[in-house]
């Protein structure tokens, strides 16, 4: 029930601080199969096996054993895939001196 009234003032403008706070959370300590760099309209995998971590507010992806990306949640879009199997991040990326790149990570399921 209290789920059901949490979801009734959720945030709906995708630009706001308040949802981009909610979508950060939805995706922490997500495990990944797998993540791709978006380029040219063309998806290039970038790391296999990793994480997607909230910390001191930056969201940061870790893939292949490396910081795939880090930024801040205030600078960030992300939304989820239709089949809810990943997210795609848009934001400035802090490892590669606020280059804005676009990250899609897939999710690794555990049945």
């Amino acid at each position: 029930m209290f789920k059901n009234i949490k979801n009734l003032f959720k945030s709906k403008n995708e630009n706001s601080r308040a949802f981009r706070m909610e979508m950060a959370e939805k995706i922490s300590n997500k495990i990944i199969k797998y993540t791709a760099e978006r380029v040219d309209d063309v998806e290039l995998v970038i790391g296999r096996e990793g994480s997607i971590s909230l910390r001191n507010g930056q969201i940061i992806v870790l893939s292949g054993g490396n910081i795939v990306m880090r930024t801040n949640v205030e600078d960030m879009h992300a939304s989820e895939l239709l089949s809810l199997d990943g997210v795609i991040i848009t934001a400035p990326d802090l490892e590669q001196g606020g280059k804005e790149r676009t990250i899609i990570a897939y999710y690794k399921y555990f049945r």
